[in-house]
C-alpha cells in the first residue's frame, strides 16, 4: 500500500497504560490507517509535546497528530483535564486534531461528558479493534 493511501498522516495514544498502549498500537498498524503514531503514558507529557510541535510553524501542521486516542482514567492528569489543556492550545492544533475518547469507562457519564468537548468526535470502548478502526470517521 502506498503511503498516501493511509487515511491518517499522525495518530497519537494518550494511555497511563503501557500495554493498552502496545495493543493499540499494534491495532492501528495492523489495520494501516496511519503513516506515523506518538505514544504517551501521561496526559502531562502529551500536551507539553504538542505545545511545543505548535510552536514550530514550519512543520507543525505535518507533525500535530490527526487522531488522538485518549483514555480517561489516568493520574495526575486524567483524560478530562487533558481536554481543559488542550482547549488552551493553537488555534492550529485545535483544529488539525480529531480526540476520540478511547477507556474502558462504562459509565454513561463520562459518555456525557466528553460530549461536551467540540474537540471529542468519537467515543471509543477499549480495546481497539479493527472494526472500531474501519468505522472511524473523524
Amino acid at each position: 500500500m502506498s503511503t498516501d493511501a493511509k487515511r491518517y498522516q499522525t495518530v497519537m495514544l494518550i494511555d497511563d497504560n503501557e500495554i493498552d498502549n502496545l495493543i493499540n498500537q499494534k491495532m492501528i498498524e495492523a489495520a494501516d490507517i496511519a503513516q506515523h503514531i506518538f505514544t504517551h503514558t501521561g496526559a502531562k507529557s502529551a500536551i507539553e509535546f504538542l505545545k511545543n510541535i505548535s510552536k514550530l510553524k514550519n512543520i507543525a501542521s505535518e507533525v500535530l497528530p490527526d487522531v488522538i486516542f485518549l483514555d480517561i482514567d489516568m493520574p495526575l492528569m486524567d483524560g478530562f483535564q487533558f481536554l481543559d489543556e488542550f482547549e488552551k492550545l493553537s488555534d492550529l492544533t485545535r483544529k488539525k486534531c480529531k480526540i476520540v475518547m478511547l477507556t474502558s469507562s462504562i459509565n454513561p457519564q463520562d459518555v456525557n461528558k466528553s460530549k461536551k468537548y467540540g474537540y471529542v468526535k468519537q467515543y471509543i470502548n477499549k480495546p481497539l479493534s479493527q472494526s472500531n478502526l474501519e468505522k472511524l470517521d473523524v
